[in-house]
């Protein structure tokens, strides 16, 4: 799934879901090294267990974050499939 981010720094994200594990995370854009641990940390996770670990991380004053975004692009896979 490609998932267009709003309101941080990383543009979208990009990830596909296998047997409800999440896997190939890829950030475009945002804080590097940042993106680069949150793909890894969450590769082979259950879909589930990503967004309760996720949802509402918030970054600095921002009302959302990059690893809120992802859940929140986990939960629109999950809506549409």
């Amino acid at each position: 799934m490609n998932y267009k981010t709003q309101g941080v720094c990383s543009r979208a994200i990009h990830f596909d879901v296998v047997d409800n594990k999440v896997t190939n995370v890829a950030f475009e854009g945002g804080c590097s090294g940042n993106t680069q641990g949150v793909a890894a940390l969450v590769e082979g996770m259950d879909i589930d267990e990503a967004i309760r670990r996720m949802e509402g991380i918030r970054c600095g004053f921002k009302s959302t974050s990059c690893p809120d975004q992802l859940a929140t692009a986990l939960k629109q896979y999950k809506a549409q499939n």
